[in-house]
């Protein structure tokens, strides 16, 4: 998996939008989607501009396989925050995390919604 495949799994697992990412890298939502799309290179530097927007390493950027299960939740590990899991989850384990991320979700629609009237 490419660099810019990684880090667009990596963004949807945070739900940030292509322009959040764009914005907080002081880049136009098209170059944004050039990396994401592995159309052009990526630095170092902008590398590490991107883990730090996303909240972690860039060796996470750089070792991310999607194969694995990210909670990305604050937890006890130290992990970082991650719970690496390579073996499959169990029904129950599934129907949590379904259950966080609609609930996230909706708190997502939820402060949007007030963002946007506190600025009209």
């Amino acid at each position: 998996m490419e660099i810019g495949t990684k880090v667009k799994k990596l963004r949807e697992l945070r739900n940030f939008t292509q322009e959040f990412m764009a914005a907080s890298l002081e880049m136009t939502p098209s170059g944004y989607g050039k990396i994401e799309r592995n159309e052009s290179e990526v630095t170092y530097q902008k590398l590490e501009k991107i883990a730090e927007v996303l909240g972690i390493k860039i060796e996470d950027i750089v070792n991310f396989n999607e194969k694995m299960v990210f909670n990305i939740m604050n937890n006890n590990n130290s992990n970082d925050g991650y719970v690496v899991n390579n073996n499959s989850i169990s029904d129950n384990e599934k129907r949590l995390y379904e259950q966080l991320i609609e609930q996230l979700q909706e708190e997502n629609k939820l402060l949007k919604s007030m963002l946007e009237k506190t600025h009209n």
